[in-house]
């Protein structure tokens, strides 16, 4: 080995070092070489003398590590079972596999058919869902499961509620109350598209829009736990729609009357308005303004001073009992709770969108009836200073007339009387004995 090291490099073994010691960091070497040297830099700074062994480990760690040793043990002796084919048959893995599968997307085994009836069958139970039933029904209006849908969905045009039969039943019956809701809303009058008002207007609809359906599911879901379902409540109650729920329940508590006066409902309204709802809808809004895909913004040149108190009370109308919103709509409408963008970017947003709406408006009517204050850009000039400047540049040329001048004089032609401004040009004819 000497002898082949020799001929290779060139030295003797006596001249090669005994080792060179060369360094990682963490597990890589990020240099081109790691050699730092023949001699090892490895010191130990710890003494501990281990005579005492047996106090490393007091008799609740051994314990513990014979028991995990066990268990260790019956894992190992598990797969070795199930490698030997004393495991699950393979039909059973399959149908455990299907039934994790069911577990996990939230199927449910029931049919469809069957799904549907329960869920009609559990909105029945509250006075006001079934009675949003019986209007949807009114108008031909069905219920359809369809997983296409995320969650729920109302089709205006194909007269549907679209339900998705893969989610939790009572976030199911919740969303469908909503959706029934949001039928009633477009047969009252009251499911017009938000764009369609002035900025300011607009944001106060969509925002009562929205508050409303929350109102709805929140009612739905108090009766239901009045009849027995408490699964709807206990879902909304522990929802980030509790503050709302609260606020409904604390009325409906002390006064049952309350929920059909619609105090309650008024309640969980306002309390809609007070939370971070209002920014986050304003947002969204917003976004559809500054995107208008559809052509919605302002298209229609609505009186929202006159719409927007009609739109809320067609908002607050019951099936059964009292309007909740019809003795509110001068506070809704003036008050700032109601009416302000509190969020500062919503608000730079919203008033550029005013600008710009405003800026618009002024350009198309300069570009159709020309310049309200009668100033021409172009000219620099007005139209009545134009009129003026054509009278001060004519002229007026006059004829005299033949007369008999006296002898050694020259007829004079005298002005003819016009404007003060005119200029006049005088023509004079020759007369016999004129000197020429």
């Amino acid at each position: 080995m000497s002898d082949i090291f020799e001929k290779t490099f060139g030295i003797t073994e006596q001249d090669r070092p005994a080792c060179r010691v060369a360094y990682t960091l963490n597990n890589s070497q990020p240099v081109a070489c790691t050699i730092i040297g023949d001699q090892p830099l490895f010191y130990m700074d710890f003494e501990h003398s281990y005579e005492d062994e047996e106090d490393f480990f007091d008799a609740t760690d051994i314990g513990i590590l014979e028991s995990e040793l066990r268990s260790l043990e019956e894992e190992i002796a598990a797969y070795d079972k199930f490698s030997l084919g004393a495991g699950p048959s393979t039909e059973e893995r399959v149908e455990n596999f299907f039934s994790n599968v069911d577990s996990i997307t939230g199927q449910s085994e029931e049919k469809p058919q069957d799904l549907l009836e329960q869920l009609t069958a559990t909105l029945s139970q509250s006075r006001m869902l079934e009675a949003h039933l019986d209007f949807a029904a009114d108008h031909n209006v069905k219920i359809s499961l369809c997983a296409q849908v995320e969650k729920a969905f109302y089709d205006r045009r194909a007269g549907m509620i679209l339900v998705n039969p893969n989610i939790d039943f009572a976030e199911m019956t919740l969303l469908c109350a909503r959706e029934l809701r949001r039928h009633w809303q477009h047969r009252q009058g009251a499911l017009i598209h938000p764009l369609t008002f002035q900025p300011d207007n607009a944001v106060l609809v969509n925002r009562a829009q929205i508050a409303d359906l929350t109102v709805a599911m929140v009612r739905g879901a108090w009766e239901l736990q009045l009849s027995g379902h408490k699964d709807a409540w206990d879902r909304v109650e522990n929802s980030p729609m509790g503050d709302v729920a609260r606020a409904f329940a604390r009325e409906a508590f002390l006064d049952f009357r309350t929920i059909n006066n619609g105090l309650a409902s008024a309640a969980a309204f306002e309390s809609w308005f007070l939370s971070e709802r209002c920014r986050q809808q304003d947002k969204t809004l917003i976004q559809q303004m500054l995107a208008d895909y559809q052509g919605y913004v302002f298209d229609t040149e609505i009186a929202g001073q006159v719409v927007a108190p009609d739109l809320i009370c067609a908002l607050g109308s019951m099936p059964y009992g009292k309007n909740y919103l019809s003795s509110h709509v001068d506070i809704i409408i003036n008050d700032p709770i109601f009416t302000d963008v509190r969020d500062r970017s919503n608000a730079n947003f919203l008033w550029f969108i005013k600008f710009e709406r405003s800026f618009k408006e002024t350009e198309q009517e300069l570009q159709t009836k020309g310049d309200p204050t009668g100033h021409d850009f172009l000219r620099g000039s007005t139209p009545h200073q134009d009129q003026n400047h054509e009278q001060q540049q004519s002229a007026e040329i006059i004829t005299l007339f033949e007369s008999q001048p006296h002898q050694g004089e020259r007829p004079v032609a005298t002005k003819q009387k016009g404007r003060k401004s005119s200029a006049d040009i005088v023509y004079l004819r020759r007369f016999p004995g004129d000197i020429q």
